[in-house]
């Protein structure tokens, strides 16, 4: 009785293709063009995914996304801002957006119907006769008015620092919590200007995060055991122009310079154990508390 031949294997993937290398990992059969190096042999399709998944993404050293060090989101924030500034420009049709006006040497540009819109106000009577600001309904201020400015100058300034101090930042803390600090600082900023300006008063600018980012980078480098030498000069040369140049909303600024430097202490200083928790607790309960301070200020407004 003669024997068979033995039948050459075919790649389970494409049974029509005839080949003798087997994934190292589960030992199928696979052809050329199923074949994925592996740092020994080859290695199937189904392994390299199951392979992928089982690593776990590179974490900062304050829990967030390695994608960080490719500063999508502080890249992200500035085109936000130009766009703005375009389009604030583009609303005034021949005003002074661009680079007139108030402010010290220009610094401070007219204002535009968009930042008429979206600035901090507490409440004002308009030239048509209706009322806006926070303290009638109009909570989104305290948000649009940190990507609002007044002038091209203004709005340099505050992009320059950004992209300084954003790219350190988001490095280290990942996209997500650097966008969380640069919100919640913005935020208090805000809140600070609606607590303490008068109420017919407006205020935009993203130097409200932008004083939140400094306070942030101090605590992020000092728990890193890096030098704050560099950074401090910077801030204090800003805090000077805060303090004697007219038209700077000095509550913003202070405002937005404690916010960021609370909340980056429950960013660096969270557990290690159930750090994601402790952050996002920390953060929560900033909010609330800006919140509850701006319902406070609205209450005295109108009531």
């Amino acid at each position: 009785m003669s024997e068979s031949p033995p039948t050459t294997p075919a790649c389970y993937r494409h049974p029509g293709r005839e080949t003798y290398i087997r994934c190292t990992r589960c030992d199928r059969p696979i052809c050329p063009d199923c074949m994925r190096d592996a740092s020994v042999g080859h290695q199937c399709p189904e392994c390299v995914n199951e392979g992928r998944r089982s690593v776990r993404p590179a974490r900062t050293a304050f829990g967030g996304g390695a994608a960080g060090r490719l500063g999508y989101v502080t890249k992200t924030l500035i085109a936000l801002n130009v766009l703005l500034m375009i389009l604030s420009i583009a609303s005034d049709r021949g005003g002074d957006a661009a680079a007139g006006g108030a402010g010290f040497g220009g610094l401070m540009g007219g204002s535009t119907p968009l930042t008429d819109w979206g600035s901090v106000l507490g409440q004002a009577l308009f030239p048509d006769g209706s009322v806006h600001g926070i303290a009638h309904g109009e909570w989104y201020r305290l948000v649009t008015a940190m990507f609002l400015h007044y002038g091209v100058v203004h709005l340099l300034l505050n992009m320059w620092a950004l992209w300084v101090l954003g790219r350190s930042l988001e490095a280290n803390l990942g996209p997500l919590r650097f966008l969380a600090l640069y919100l919640v600082a913005g935020l208090g900023g805000n809140v600070a200007a609606y607590l303490f300006s008068p109420e017919n008063g407006t205020t935009a600018g993203a130097s409200t995060a932008i004083f939140g980012l400094f306070a942030a980078l101090i605590v992020i480098e000092r728990r890193m055991g890096r030098s704050i030498s560099s950074v401090l000069p910077i801030l204090v040369i800003n805090l000077v122009f805060t303090l004697t140049v007219p038209g700077i909303s000095v509550p913003g600024h202070l405002g937005g310079l404690v916010t960021g430097g609370v909340l980056a202490l429950a960013l660096a200083y969270a557990p290690r154990s159930r750090r994601g928790l402790f952050q996002l607790a920390g953060g929560a309960v900033v909010v609330v508390a800006l919140l509850g301070l701006a319902l406070v200020r609205t209450a005295m407004l109108v009531g």
